[in-house]
C-alpha cells in the first residue's frame, strides 16, 4: 500500500507541474483556474494527508525551480504553504469524517477556506518583509475574487472524480 501511495504521489507531483502548462503560463489565467490545485487535492483524497501536505509544500517550489514559474518570492513560497494546508486538511477531514453522504463537499470547502486563509498569512508575512502593501482587500481580492472560476472548477470537478473513484472501488469509502 505504501509504494502505491508514493507512486501515485509522484503521478500527482508530476501533474501538478504538468497543468500549469494548460494555461500557457499567463499568470493571469493561472491565478483564475488554479490548475496547480486540483492535483494537490486530489493526492490529499487518495493517498492521505501525510502525502497530500508533502505534495502541496514541493509542488510549487519544484515548478519555480523548473520553470521559473510561479516566482519563487513571494508566489511559490505562499503557495506552498496553501498547498500543504489543502493536501492536509482535505486529507484530514476525508479519512476522519463519518458522515459519509457529504465528506467529499465537507471536507473540500474546509481545505478551500484553511488554504486560502493560511496563503493569506503567509503572503501578508511574505510581502510584508519586502515592504510591499498586503492588506485585507488586497487578501479578499486575490484569494477569492480573482481565484473564483477556479475554486468553482474544483468544487466541480474534484467531487465527480472522486465520486467516481469511490464506485469504481479505486478509493477508500
Amino acid at each position: 500500500m505504501r509504494t502505491r501511495k508514493v507512486v501515485l504521489s509522484g503521478l500527482f507531483l508530476a501533474l501538478g507541474l504538468l497543468m500549469p502548462f494548460i494555461t500557457g503560463q499567463i499568470p493571469e489565467v493561472g491565478n483564475m483556474l488554479l490548475p496547480m490545485h486540483i492535483p494537490v487535492l486530489i493526492c490529499g483524497y487518495v493517498c492521505g494527508w501525510q502525502y497530500g501536505l508533502v505534495i502541496g509544500f514541493i509542488t510549487p517550489l519544484l515548478r519555480s525551480v523548473l520553470f521559473g514559474m510561479p516566482p519563487m518570492v513571494p508566489k511559490a513560497i505562499c503557495m506552498a504553504f496553501e498547498l500543504m494546508v489543502y493536501g492536509m486538511v482535505v486529507g484530514l477531514a476525508y479519512q476522519r469524517m463519518h458522515y459519509k453522504k457529504w465528506r467529499i463537499y465537507i471536507s473540500l470547502l474546509l481545505a478551500l477556506i484553511a488554504g486560502r486563509v493560511v496563503w493569506g498569512l503567509v503572503a501578508a508575512l511574505v510581502y510584508g518583509l519586502l515592504g510591499i502593501n498586503f492588506g485585507l482587500g488586497i487578501f479578499l481580492t486575490e484569494a477569492f475574487v480573482n481565484a473564483l472560476p477556479g475554486l468553482i472548477l474544483q468544487l466541480v470537478l474534484i467531487p465527480a472524480l472522486i465520486f467516481s473513484l469511490e464506485r469504481a472501488n479505486l478509493l477508500e469509502k
